[in-house]
């Protein structure tokens, strides 16, 4: 059976400070939490210091983004060895707001997987539609045209640390969300390809989240569908009470 994971995307948010304090916080409100596998996503500059804050926890560190070289000349980036270096875990990839805004396609985000995975780190491969794909009813095509150039070159024994973040790009940060109806479609869809991609056995045990303005009162509904095994959270993972009721949706 699948640990259900929530994983909390702080993006451009909280400072170090800012960092240490929220974990404090939050380490207080889900202690001993054990049926859900938790996953903060701070900052780069605030990773090291998140992971410090986290010691003698079950929370794990995951990075927002990554190069898919291990060094080299390519000023601000950072290395799938750097992030290991300082505790990560995971590593997001493929988020909505960097194929937007920093034009990331799906040939370099593959790029990104296969070097995460080569080097031991859980990677979060994200897809999603965007409002006009939905409206033109090409969300599919888009959800396994994502899929299938994501995980490229993928094989079965690097699956195991893979997980697929299902994010419609009109729920992200608006305030509206997918119904659990809506998501859960495309959960099984998701699911139905990978059984395509990997060996039946091992597709089954990649964990597929939903993320798109998840929050305390519609959590325990989503995760109440058949495919939907955990939550990539934004806003509502900078409020420690707040994600600590998503975190608690079983209670």
């Amino acid at each position: 059976m699948k640990t259900p994971i929530i994983i909390g995307n702080w993006k451009m948010n909280e400072t170090v400070s800012e960092t240490i304090r929220l974990l404090t916080e939050l380490k207080g409100l889900i202690s001993g939490k054990q049926e859900v596998e938790v996953v903060v996503a701070p900052p780069f500059c605030s990773l090291y210091s998140a992971e410090i804050a986290a010691q003698g926890t079950t929370i794990k560190i995951a990075a927002q983004n990554m190069h898919f070289e291990e060094s080299g000349a390519y000023t601000g980036e950072v290395s799938p060895p750097m992030l290991i270096d300082v505790g990560c875990k995971y590593v997001i990839l493929g988020h909505s707001e960097r194929r937007q805004y920093f034009k990331e396609d799906d040939v370099l985000i593959n790029k990104k997987v296969k070097a995460a995975l080569e080097n031991q780190l859980s990677a979060v491969l994200c897809i999603g539609e965007t409002k006009e794909d939905r409206q033109t009813e090409k969300t599919f095509e888009v959800i396994e045209t994502q899929l299938r150039e994501g995980l490229r070159g993928i094989n079965d024994s690097d699956a195991e640390n893979l997980v697929v973040a299902y994010e419609p790009v009109w729920a992200i940060g608006t305030g509206e969300t997918a119904t659990p109806d809506i998501a859960e479609e495309v959960h099984a869809f998701i699911a139905e390809k990978l059984e395509t991609i990997f060996r039946k056995d091992v597709a089954q045990t990649i964990r597929i989240t939903y993320g798109g303005s998840v929050k305390p009162d519609n959590i325990k509904d989503l995760m109440a569908q058949a495919h939907i095994d955990g939550a990539l959270v934004g806003g509502a993972s900078l409020n420690a009470e707040t994600f600590a009721k998503i975190v608690s949706y079983k209670d």
